[in-house]
């Protein structure tokens, strides 16, 4: 094994993918790169997910560095995230679900990047999309699966470049603050510094946890989509991104914490960032997530928010 190149903590909060954990980690195994190690923690799954993964130990014993594999009682992505990064030992970080799968020259495509490049703090490749049976097809125009010869987003990068048309991809604007503030568009299979991920705010109640997370590497560097497919995004039932509503009632709660986060801690640069996007497309959200979320979040943060948004009228209604 070669050791002279940085070790990369592979990081993986694994739940109820029995049908899927052994494909991963089989594509955790088959990587080019050879410095890694491999951190899971099933989270209290009530299949055989973790009975899997302990099959497959003694193969991976003999592939990585170092092995890692416990459960726990379900705590939760955001909590088992924070679990597995106090493990992580090497420089980078690679994150992967536990039903998704790495191409073979993911990580040692996004290291080389990333080693010469010490102001970027993700890199990411493009995803291609796979279903339930690991058969690659593409997305119809509302996100549904289709077969590839039908679809009109054929990997999940096509689809965020053509939702964030307002984002160049393939220069410094991607992953700035600037832009995610409005919404996430980073690819799944990033590879992250490890000391900026130790360092960042972290939080258990933020409900898209990956997004929130993005924002808070934004505050320490640049982020590099690289335009080859390093990934396999696995589309099924469970797939929360499906749901349009629920993702834009989280995607609300989730601006709404980080407004308070910028704002509390006297983060002044990111909050004027913040601010500048909020009046700018006030007229954009809906005031029905906001009255749903209401009674959700403590008064002083609905009120600095509102007040921002120009919803003032809101609070006159609710102190009635």
């Amino acid at each position: 094994m070669n050791s002279s190149r940085p070790l990369v903590s592979v990081l993986v909060a694994a739940y109820n993918h029995e049908r899927y954990i052994e494909e991963m980690i089989r594509s955790l195994i088959a990587q080019t790169y050879e410095n890694i190690e491999l951190i899971i923690i099933d989270d209290g799954s009530s299949d055989g997910t973790y009975q899997k993964m302990m099959e497959l130990k003694p193969e991976c014993g003999k592939r990585f560095k170092r092995v890692d594999f416990s459960t726990q009682k379900n705590c939760g992505g955001s909590e088992t995230g924070n679990r597995l990064l106090k493990k992580a030992e090497g420089e980078f970080i690679y994150s992967i679900a536990s039903d998704d799968v790495a191409k073979p020259e993911a990580v040692e495509t996004l290291v080389d990047f990333m080693s010469k490049h010490d102001d970027y703090v993700l890199a990411v490749g493009d995803n291609e999309f796979i279903d339930e049976h690991s058969k690659i097809i593409g997305w119809a125009k509302h996100s549904q699966n289709v077969d590839l010869v039908q679809a009109q987003y054929r990997t999940f990068g096509t689809y965020l470049r053509h939702a964030r048309k307002d984002v160049d991809f393939l220069s410094e604007q991607f992953g700035s603050y600037a832009t995610l503030v409005q919404s996430n568009y980073i690819p799944n299979g990033y590879l992250t510094k490890t000391s900026v991920q130790k360092k960042r705010e972290q939080h258990t109640s933020v409900v898209l946890d990956d997004w929130f997370m993005h924002l808070q590497l934004a505050k320490f560097g640049k982020m590099k989509y690289i335009d080859k497919v390093l990934f396999s995004y696995r589309q099924h039932g469970t797939n929360t991104f499906k749901h349009s509503d629920l993702m834009q009632q989280m995607a609300y709660q989730t601006r709404l914490y980080e407004q308070k986060l910028v704002h509390q801690k006297g983060m002044e640069h990111w909050a004027e960032i913040f601010d500048k996007y909020a009046i700018q497309c006030k007229t954009k959200f809906r005031l029905g997530h906001f009255i749903h979320y209401y009674k959700q979040i403590d008064l002083e943060y609905n009120t600095k928010i509102l007040e921002i948004f120009g919803h003032k009228f809101i609070l006159k209604q609710k102190r009635r």
